[in-house]
Parts: C-alpha cells; sequence; structure tokens
C-alpha cells in the first residue's frame, strides 16, 4: 500500500490539500497520513508584542497557548471525521520539531507528499512559492504534489518533457504512483528552443515507446520558442481540472537564490496541481 503525507497547519487548515488527498488516496488505494507541522517555536499570536505591552504576560501566553493548542487540536479533528466519512485508510503524525527538517525527514519513509504551495509554517504570509515551499523541494526524499487553493477533481493530465534524466524520472515515478490514472487523457508538451535551429524532441520514438507501455489516451504536442514562455502559454489556456508533471534538479542553496526553476514558475503562474520529482 501506498504512503502520501499531506502536509497541514493547524492553525489554517488547507480545505483544497485535504479535498486532493482524499480523491488521490481513494484512486490509489493508500493510506493517507496527516501530517501536522506543530512546530514549538511557532505561534497564532505575536508573543514579542505581549511581552512588550503586558504587565503580567506568563497569564496571557498561558491562555492563548491553550486556544493554539484547541486550534490544532480542532484542525486534527476535522482532517479524522473527513477521513472517515471518506472511507479512506488514514492516520495522523503531530511533528513538534522545525518543520522543514520534519517534514524532510518523513519524506525519506513516503511515497508522496500533498501540500499547498502557499504554506510557511509561520505568522508572515508569502506570495506562492513561499520560501518553505522552495526549501521543500529543493531537499526532500519523495515525489511532491504542490496543490493551489482551488479544489477540482483531476480529469486530465500533462506531462513536460525535454529529454533530460529528470524528466524521464518523473513520468515514471507518476506512472509507478498514479497507474490507476493511465485510462485519463494525457498530452505530453515538449519546446524547441527556438535558437536550436534543426533540433527535434530527444528521443522521440523512445518516449513513445515509454509511454504507450504505461498509459492509454496520449497525445502528443510540439512548440518552438522559448521554453519558459511556450509551456506557461501552453498551459495557461488547458482546463483547470488537470494535474501537471515535471521533472527538477536538485539545486544548491545559491542557486536558488539567483534562478527560478521551472517549478517556481509554474507554481508563481498556474492555478493547478503539480507533480514534481527529482531526478536523484
Amino acid at each position: 500500500m501506498k504512503k502520501f503525507l499531506a502536509v497541514f497547519d493547524g492553525f489554517k487548515l488547507s480545505e483544497t490539500t485535504l479535498n486532493y488527498g482524499i480523491q488521490l488516496t481513494k484512486v490509489n488505494d493508500a493510506h493517507l497520513i496527516g501530517v501536522f507541522l506543530d512546530e514549538f517555536i511557532y505561534r497564532d499570536y505575536n508573543l514579542y508584542h505581549i511581552l512588550l505591552n503586558n504587565d503580567k504576560p506568563e497569564v496571557l501566553v498561558k491562555e492563548l497557548n491553550a486556544k493554539d493548542q484547541k486550534k490544532r487540536d480542532d484542525a486534527v479533528e476535522v482532517f479524522n471525521k473527513t477521513c472517515k466519512n471518506a472511507g479512506i485508510n488514514y492516520s495522523v503524525h503531530r511533528d513538534k520539531s522545525v518543520a522543514l527538517q520534519e517534514l524532510l525527514h518523513e519524506s525519506m519513509f513516503a511515497d508522496l507528499i500533498l501540500i499547498n504551495e502557499e504554506e510557511t509554517f509561520a505568522r508572515i504570509k508569502e506570495n506562492a512559492p513561499t520560501t518553505f515551499i522552495k526549501d521543500l523541494l529543493g531537499d526532500v526524499q519523495c515525489p511532491v504534489v504542490v496543490l493551489p487553493n482551488n479544489f477540482e477533481n483531476i480529469d486530465n493530465i500533462v506531462i513536460l518533457y525535454d529529454g533530460s534524466p529528470s524528466s524521464l524520472h518523473a513520468i515514471k515515478m507518476f506512472s509507478y504512483l498514479f497507474g490507476n490514472l493511465a485510462h485519463l487523457p494525457i498530452e505530453v508538451i515538449s519546446v524547441i528552443d527556438s535558437h536550436e535551429k534543426g533540433k527535434e524532441v530527444p528521443d522521440a520514438l523512445l518516449l513513445k515507446e515509454c509511454m504507450q507501455l504505461r498509459f492509454k489516451n496520449v497525445t502528443y504536442t510540439v512548440h518552438r520558442g522559448n521554453p519558459n514562455e511556450k509551456i506557461i502559454e501552453a498551459l495557461i489556456n488547458h482546463k483547470a481540472n488537470r494535474l501537471v508533471v515535471l521533472g527538477a534538479y536538485r539545486r544548491t542553496d545559491l542557486s536558488r537564490w539567483f534562478k527560478m526553476s521551472m517549478a517556481d514558475l509554474l507554481i508563481e503562474e498556474l492555478s493547478t496541481p503539480l507533480f514534481i520529482a527529482h531526478n536523484k
């Protein structure tokens, strides 16, 4: 049985993550684990403000900590009740140490992570992709589905292929994890850089053989131009209820500061689930 991790902030439970988690768990007859990253230093109130503006801050802090605990407990209860009503196999992990490190560690034992693109596990809000998401994608040990804020039942798949080992690894990992979606319409999109005249899709025959052995309803689309621009143009015109599959190389901390990855770009520009798998 496959092990899927649905990752939650107990202070702001993502209904999208819960809904997609249940849908994909049902389709694959998997076991869904709700991972609640209850980091011990993460509070839903401003501790500095309280210490600065109250004569007896310890009393107020105790009350607020109790409220925080109830919020987190209530979120777990919502997860449990929803999964039970959906009739899926599920359990809960409540990790109380450093959120990112806890999740990276859990990823070694998981088949898939599902997480909302706006998760920060901090009081400060960030635009997607957040620092937490970027750091997770840089070091995670299993495929990740990064989710938008809106939920749509997935009924078509788009695979991005550029001939790299990373893109092929993503195709294989997707087929291993989601073989029960093999009947859905699948479009493979490739982009030939306009600066490379005469170039064609790398290993096109081998790609088609690989796809035919895994999926039933596959079409192929080739664009010419700037890869980043053409992929965004192609995907913006697609239906919202798709899942986009792509590979991604691991990058150093320094490169994350200076170069936006395709995954970062798609998270920023689109509102669609992204299946992202690293080439180890």
